[in-house]
């Protein structure tokens, strides 16, 4: 009867510790936000067949030299919460076009989140708390684009421009990921020569303006979630 009762409770003990390690390999690490990467383990990512290279600091720019000779595609629509928005993307800016045109063909953005809203200055996308957005990221890769700011180009209302990324680097380079449109009255002029602008609006400056309008807390994440649906490519 004892070795039956030791043998139940050994059982119900490897059980109990089963589960524990089963809750605790199921969470994720999550960076601080505005443009913090959401860390997740190598293992969570599944196994695909790969189309392209797993992007690099190293591989990225030879990557996008050749992409954007097989891809001119420069126009967007982001479908969100409040209506479309269409965007122009820059030929002269090539590696943020490419960017852009090839997160955008990998459905990158789809249900990422306008997560810093500005009113009256920026509205900030491409990010998320969801673990699958960091899975996308880890598919991708992980890498940072130069800033190229000697177009002429300045940060008028409804440009499209590219965050640094919050890694401490010297030359304030772009964290490819993500994104914010100029809502301001007048422009944000003191973002020009450090930010790279690589397109602009050209229908759905309402829909900016009405985003940029939602409550927020006191960090600029909007009370409630404003999710990016799709971006498609449009002509």
């Amino acid at each position: 009867m004892r070795i039956l009762m030791f043998i139940g409770v050994f059982f119900i003990f490897l059980n109990c510790e089963d589960k524990q390690s089963r809750q605790k390999n199921s969470h994720s690490t999550v960076d601080s936000f505005p443009s913090g990467d959401i860390q997740v383990k190598k293992d969570t990512v599944a196994k695909k067949t790969r189309k392209f290279p797993k992007l690099t600091d190293e591989n990225a720019m030879d990557f996008f030299l050749e992409y954007e000779k097989e891809h001119k595609e420069n126009k967007v629509r982001i479908t969100t919460d409040f209506g479309t928005i269409d965007i122009l993307l820059f030929n002269e800016t090539k590696f943020h076009r490419a960017n852009f045109i090839f997160l955008t063909k990998q459905q990158y953005f789809d249900n990422t989140q306008f997560y810093r809203i500005v009113n009256n200055f920026v509205i900030q996308a491409g990010n998320s708390d969801d673990v699958s957005i960091a899975e996308k990221r880890q598919e991708i890769g992980q890498y940072l684009l130069p800033i190229d700011t000697n177009r002429g180009v300045l940060h008028d209302r409804g440009v499209i421009s590219m965050p640094s990324s919050e890694i401490e680097n010297p030359h304030k380079l772009a964290s490819p990921y993500q994104f914010f449109i100029v809502q301001q009255q007048g422009g944000a002029h003191h973002l020009d020569g450090s930010y790279t602008v690589f397109g602009r609006v050209i229908d759905g400056m309402d829909v900016v303006d009405t985003i940029a309008a939602q409550e927020t807390d006191g960090s600029e994440w909007p009370l409630r979630n404003i999710y990016i649906r799709k971006v498609e490519i449009i002509n």
